[in-house]
């Protein structure tokens, strides 16, 4: 997917960072669509139909926790990757994020480098998204991706998002060996700064819940999933 067919939606209340904002992602060669609330934003996204949606936390009218819920509710637009540009650092706030259905979280003020190097990494998101089977059925596994349900036979498993993000990409290749350098890529992105232990301590979990044979460790290189 080349930039300049990528649409980027860009909701904030304050006119300064619309600006900011997409004059460093428009320089990048990246398609800006605006909107000032959660209106205009539902409206511009089922016409413009955009790929990554960067949404405001605290706007007027309809704020973005509400519009991430309505976004999420509009089939056309179940691959559209969103994120959260916020102030707001408070953990409730990122967690009442994620459960209206929002993919990331980024606090701001961010450098622009920051910003730009955050946003191909969810592009990535969204092309590998839309390239996946948003179900599947390994053995008596089922990995439902859009409602992030895991079924192990009739019995539903919670994972928390990280675990759920690491199982479903192991097991879209069953065999293939991930490099740990690729699954901190496709799995955390830039979000934070995390390690190989931290890879290690997520295998461990899923082992604990889904099953110790299901994955297996190629010591130097990384993990693959057994079907």
């Amino acid at each position: 997917m080349k930039k300049r067919d990528t649409r980027i939606l860009l909701v904030d209340d304050e006119p300064d960072i619309l600006e900011i904002i997409g004059y460093n992602l428009s320089s990048e060669g990246y398609q800006i669509i605006t909107a000032e609330n959660g209106v205009e934003a539902i409206a511009k996204a089922k016409k413009q139909k955009p790929h990554l949606i960067i949404l405001d936390v605290m706007m007027p009218e309809m704020d973005g926790i509400e519009a991430c819920e309505k976004i999420r509710g509009i089939p056309e637009l179940s691959e559209t990757v969103i994120t959260f540009l916020t102030a707001r650092g408070e953990d409730y706030s990122q967690v009442a994020g994620f459960e209206a259905g929002a993919d990331d979280y980024i606090t701001k003020p961010i450098k622009p480098k920051v910003l730009i190097s955050k946003v191909k990494a969810l592009l990535r998101r969204f092309k590998q998204t839309s390239e996946e089977d948003s179900l599947m059925k390994i053995g008596n596994l089922t990995i439902n991706r859009e409602e992030y349900k895991i079924l192990k036979g009739k019995q539903e498993i919670i994972l928390p998002r990280k675990e759920f993000e690491l199982l479903a990409l192991l097991a879209s290749k069953p065999g293939k060996v991930f490099k740990r350098e690729d699954i901190l890529d496709r799995v955390w992105g830039n979000e934070v700064v995390v390690g190989g232990r931290t890879i290690d301590v997520h295998i461990r979990k899923l082992r604990e819940k889904i099953g110790d044979e299901r994955f297996k460790t190629v010591k130097g290189v990384g993990y693959k999933f057994v079907s």
